[in-house]
């Protein structure tokens, strides 16, 4: 799942409860304390997915975000597209490999 700020990689967990990473690069933002306030806000946002988010593995690549209001924006749009995939308009989330 792609959008305009951030790619969404989306697996089956092999196991209860699925995992999550988080790929943010110094070219997003050269300052390390904006590259872990986008990923503290991710976190939080993934926190609160219901719990049929949890047969999924889940890697949140962010390509752009170097303002503040690029950041606040990529946050809702992952909000956004794993709204889609909880609510079963990924693939993956339909069953297929």
């Amino acid at each position: 799942m792609e959008g305009q700020y951030l790619q969404i990689i989306v697996a089956p967990a092999p196991a209860e409860g699925g995992r999550s990473g988080f790929i943010i690069g110094r070219k997003v933002s050269t300052r390390a304390v904006d590259r872990n306030r986008i990923r503290r806000k991710l976190r939080e946002l993934l926190r609160t997915l219901p719990a049929s988010a949890d047969c999924y593995d889940l890697v949140l690549r962010v390509v752009r975000g170097r303002t503040r209001d690029e950041q606040d924006a990529a946050t809702r749009e992952a909000a956004q597209l794993l709204a889609r995939l909880v609510a079963g308009e990924h693939p993956v989330a339909r069953g297929a490999r």
